[in-house]
């Protein structure tokens, strides 16, 4: 069948970062887009993840800040915090960003259909609501991932990161199930609020992709700002109470648990459901994960995914390039590929995390000889504070070529050091670059260039 008897050129379920971005470049480039979103416009990341997150984030830090004021000759008087306040911000600010988002479709001439598309054939859907049928040359899947659930008896009475950002009152207690960076963000920002966080996790690691030095100081931290953990241990069973209270039993038989809320984020698993996958002969990888080829393709030649559906890595920047370059290579006669080497990534606790590349353990693993260089200091702006909590930053480097192979950084604003020096991990730069580097003074930053 030739393209122009199909509906339209490309057919996007789901309407996150990596499937608004397809759509718009396939619509750039002349194509007849359609996308399919049965939530709201923008995904995972801009809904109901990392931007109104990273709001809430800002907003614990704010309780930071005001610790260090009096130090620094500010007189604080009646500071209160209203979390209602707060949350009404945040889905105001997303509310505006799905418009924007709708904006950018509606600029492209991208037909959106509220509903959820289910794939019926190589080149056809089905809206489930509408029951409309339509075709295309080509359907992509960008339906991202979702929070998993365990099974254990009143979980109904759980949330996860979805529903975090509805809670009608600040909880007095938080018991947070998992430790990876969903989890220990949220802990950081209730904490930082006020609440009394437990977390509550089936090993004792935290972190665990991150560089151990990086996990063990922030354990320090943490514990000392009052976060309390449970290791080895999973959620037996929930009961609610009739104060709507909850009390959160334990599979090692230990001490019970009193919440107002309970917070699942044990994880997220690839967004497959009522794809219809079966009827084209996709089959889901040991993950659950949508297989994918080099270019996003599957194992039906007429359809591809991008993005968390996929599990390749599950960060937003990539969905989007994914996406991007999905649109480039099929309808702009741009061959482009993206590269998952040397990726930051960060985790907003307090302090916060960064690192690119090698950890201190895969690098032993896979060279044969390495150097590594710390930095163990006082943030300057943490001179004055009553509690001792010290940054620490490590390069690894390659003892052979002098490359340095990964950068793990924990403390104020290290997120925002680390995309740029990112860049010169990204770029092979070696530790003589580094030291070549004048140091910018006061900085935290300069630490990075003056390890010796």
């Amino acid at each position: 069948m030739p393209q122009s008897a199909f509906d339209y050129d490309l057919f996007v379920i789901g309407a996150g970062s990596g499937g608004v971005r397809a759509s718009r470049i396939a619509a750039a480039h002349g194509a007849r887009v359609a996308v399919a979103e049965e939530f709201r416009i923008g995904g995972t990341c801009v809904i109901r993840g990392c931007v109104p997150k990273k709001l809430l984030v800002y907003a614990s830090q704010f309780a930071d800040d005001l610790g260090h004021a009096g130090d620094y000759g500010w007189t604080l008087q009646g500071a209160t915090f209203d979390w209602p306040k707060l949350r009404d911000a945040v889905l105001g600010d997303v509310d505006r960003i799905e418009r924007a988002y709708t904006h950018t479709l509606d600029s492209h001439k991208v037909d959106h259909f509220h509903d959820h598309a289910e794939i019926t054939g190589p080149n056809s859907v089905r809206l489930k609501n509408s029951g409309k049928t339509m075709t295309a040359a080509k359907i992509l899947i960008a339906t991202g991932a979702w929070p998993v659930m365990p099974e254990f008896a009143g979980n109904e009475h759980c949330i996860t990161s979805n529903e975090v950002f509805h809670l009608e009152t600040l909880p007095r207690h938080v018991v947070i199930a998992g430790a990876g960076y969903i989890a220990m963000e949220f802990a950081s920002i209730f904490n930082a609020l006020g609440c009394k966080v437990t977390v509550i996790n089936r090993t004792d690691n935290v972190l665990r992709t991150y560089d151990i030095d990086l996990r063990e100081r922030l354990m320090t931290i943490t514990r000392a700002r009052g976060i309390e953990y449970r290791f080895h241990t999973t959620a037996h069973s929930v009961e609610k109470q009739p104060d709507g209270s909850l009390v959160v039993h334990m599979n090692d038989g230990g001490e019970s648990l009193a919440a107002d809320v309970m917070l699942v984020a044990i994880g997220r698993k690839a967004n497959t459901m009522s794809l219809g996958l079966d009827s084209v002969g996709i089959k889901l990888g040991t993950r659950g994960e949508i297989p994918v080829d080099g270019e996003g393709r599957t194992s039906c030649d007429s359809i591809y995914a991008v993005g968390d559906v996929t599990d390749r890595v599950q960060l937003t920047p990539i969905a989007i390039r994914e996406g991007h370059a999905f649109a480039d290579r099929q309808y702009g006669g741009k061959p482009r590929k993206i590269s998952y080497d040397a990726i930051p990534s960060a985790v907003f606790t307090q302090p916060p995390l960064a690192a690119v590349g090698l950890t201190e353990a895969e690098a032993r693993q896979n060279h044969d000889e390495i150097r590594v260089y710390t930095s163990d200091f006082r943030p300057m702006k943490n001179i004055f504070s009553e509690r001792v909590e010290r940054g620490y930053y490590k390069l690894v480097v390659d003892g052979a070529t002098d490359r340095v192979l990964g950068l793990h950084m924990i403390g104020p604003d290290a997120p925002e050091i680390l995309q740029a020096a990112a860049i010169a991990v990204k770029a092979g730069l070696t530790k003589a670059d580094f030291d070549e580097t004048v140091a910018l003074h006061p900085s935290m930053a300069e630490e990075l260039v003056l390890m010796r």
